[in-house]
């Protein structure tokens, strides 16, 4: 047994038709019509591609004196050099009994790190972090409200555009969790464990915009703010996760995340009516924000679609193909919320023209 592929690792990946043992230790590379699932190179392109959007818009701003779209995007590599390694092989950082084995990528078309980390992830977390970022500033609540709503709107953002993601993946394999592992998989709503749907899809993204937008504009360098906002985003995850982590029965944990959810959306929904939208934004409204929220969130509706008919038939939550479901209700909640604020984006900006 190799110390990259244990006994936990290879039964995950053998569910997702790969063996764990055959794999390359710094970069792998497939053709696309060879993977798994024909959704995973469409989804490949669609966020690889934002990604690299997203970096020319930020280049852009931060030309125009605004460093922290560009501070953002960079600080969200930092945060995933930080936090993955330790999720993909814990027992290299001795936390192997704190946490365990907790889930695998497939096989995409470009994979680092003895396979476990697809390039399109590495892209997913400026994208999600610039895309939660600019519908909350262009929606005006960073000048009016200041960094700290401001980032709390950035965190339901994040959660409603992420879970639409997140409810999904496991169905299409497009990744597969460890569901033996009660240390972290555990409460779960459907196939998803609630631990990742607050602390990953929201927390974090929340914290570290708040570090970002609070230490970017400050001092001459921008390189060390980046790293110091992208090592510091993990500790808030852990000091998110202690009213949960008090209690040992899972039923217990699901009542607390829940409510820390419900209070998510709450504090999201108010944060964004009350912004004064009969005033509309004087915030620009920047080609990536006008175009690629509303591109990512068609994408992941038409993602859904093709995969409805497998859904509506599971058998107690498993699909024909061996695949769990995840929340349908939940993601359509999550839909419903984007496009909700989406649409108040739009109406903020009806008479403004696009901006860079």
């Amino acid at each position: 047994m190799s110390t990259t592929c244990g006994a936990d690792a290879e039964a995950v990946t053998r569910q997702l038709g790969f063996d764990c043992h055959d794999v390359s230790a710094v970069v792998s590379f497939r053709f696309p019509w060879d993977l798994a699932q024909p959704t995973m190179p469409l989804l490949e392109v669609l966020i690889v591609g934002g990604a690299i959007f997203a970096l020319v818009h930020a280049v852009r701003r931060y030309r125009d004196g605004d460093p922290v779209n560009l501070a953002l995007w960079c600080a969200s590599l930092v945060y995933l050099l930080v936090t993955e390694p330790p999720l993909y092989f814990p027992e290299w950082f001795g936390l192997d009994k704190q946490y365990g084995f907790i889930f695998a990528h497939n096989r995409f078309t470009v994979l680092f790190m003895w396979d476990r980390l697809p390039l399109y992830i590495v892209a997913f977390y400026p994208v999600i972090s610039q895309v939660g970022y600019e519908v909350v500033r262009s929606l005006g609540i960073f000048r009016r409200r200041g960094a700290l709503l401001g980032s709390i709107a950035v965190a339901f953002t994040c959660q409603v555009f992420y879970e639409v993601f997140d409810q999904l993946g496991p169905q299409l394999k497009w990744w597969a969790w460890n569901m033996d592992n009660h240390l972290v998989n555990h409460p779960a709503l459907a196939s998803v464990p609630m631990n990742s749907m607050l602390l990953f899809a929201s927390v974090s993204l929340g914290a570290m915009t708040y570090l970002v937008v609070r230490l970017a504009r400050r001092g001459p360098s921008l390189v060390p703010r980046i790293l110091l906002a992208g090592v510091l985003t993990p500790p808030t995850m852990a000091i998110a996760g202690i009213p949960s982590s008090l209690f040992k029965d899972t039923t217990a944990q699901a009542w607390v995340l829940g409510i820390e959810l419900a209070l998510l959306w709450l504090a999201g929904a108010w944060i964004v009516v009350s912004r004064s939208p009969e005033h509309g934004s004087d915030e620009p409204l920047s080609a990536f924000a006008r175009f690629y929220p509303a591109l990512y969130l068609g994408a992941m509706a038409v993602f859904w679609i093709s995969a409805l008919p497998a859904y509506f038939a599971a058998d107690n939550g498993i699909t024909g193909d061996g695949t769990p479901i995840g929340s349908g209700p939940y993601a359509l909640a999550c839909f419903a919320g984007a496009g909700l604020l989406l649409a108040a984006m739009y109406r903020a900006h009806r008479k403004a023209p696009a901006s860079v």
